[in-house]
């Protein structure tokens, strides 16, 4: 069934890891849909604070395209991708991807959704659909672009070829690189310090990051200056001061 492609575990620091199974009978649609109801109920939930992706084996994520999608099913499913990918993207709090095989395919697209990614040094990249006539199709194409420039996506999707972690990082694909061993690990390490932040000016910063990227400049520093003026009117501000006079751990609450 579907809802079994992706689960999620919450823990008592107020992190969800979200793990993403799939399998290689599952098709892109019950992937993202098992997806898209995990992000719904983590969206929703208060309690947590940020979202921790991993995939359940060695890769991330597994799925298969249906062989003889007609132009309107085709379509539709890449529709259905870019609102999943999009809905995780404005998730409301930090989501790192943290990778220890391959990701590939719709995997490496919704990694590419969350804020950062993270990844074991054994780890590789790419878009290898090029092989059977196909590009990304859940957002790749820009999100990719945005992040690494058009010449090194385009090469990543002619070629259909996988690169390693270290040319990952090396073109800022990556945040972080690990041991594999300890690549999960050092990922709750990391969210679990971003989480101790106020969640409101994180949720304000990273919308103002997301909607100012395809600003002029001037457009976007115009955000900022609205979104860094509504920080003052938090309760996290008043409280994060405080506590930065008082010299002691602030107690945010995301108000």
């Amino acid at each position: 069934m579907p809802e079994k492609l992706c689960t999620t575990q919450l823990h008592s620091n107020g992190v969800a890891t979200l793990i993403i199974s799939g399998s290689q009978t599952a098709t892109a649609a019950e992937l993202l849909e098992s997806l898209r109801r995990q992000i719904t109920s983590v969206a929703g939930n208060n309690e947590i604070r940020g979202v921790l992706l991993t995939g359940a084996g060695s890769d991330f994520c597994r799925c298969r395209i249906p062989n003889g999608l007609s132009v309107h099913e085709a379509a539709a499913l890449s529709g259905f991708a870019h609102q999943v990918t999009f809905s995780l993207e404005k998730i409301g709090k930090p989501c790192f991807a943290a990778i220890e095989g391959e990701c590939s395919g719709l995997g490496l697209e919704i990694a590419l959704a969350s804020d950062f990614i993270v990844a074991s040094r054994s780890s590789s990249f790419g878009f290898p659909d090029i092989a059977t006539g196909l590009i990304p199709f859940g957002g790749g194409t820009q999100r990719l672009t945005r992040l690494v420039g058009k010449s090194k996506t385009k090469e990543l999707i002619f070629s259909g070829d996988l690169i390693d972690a270290e040319e990952a990082h090396r073109i800022g694909l990556l945040n972080r690189l690990y041991s594999h061993e300890k690549t999960v690990a050092s990922a709750k390490e990391l969210i679990d310090h971003i989480c101790t932040r106020s969640p409101h000016a994180i949720r304000i910063g990273g919308e103002v990051v997301n909607a100012g990227y395809d600003l002029d400049l001037q457009t976007a520093c115009m955000l900022e200056r609205n979104a860094f003026a509504l920080c003052f009117a938090s309760f996290d501000q008043r409280e994060g001061m405080q506590a930065f006079l008082d010299k002691r751990e602030p107690q945010f609450r995301g108000e």
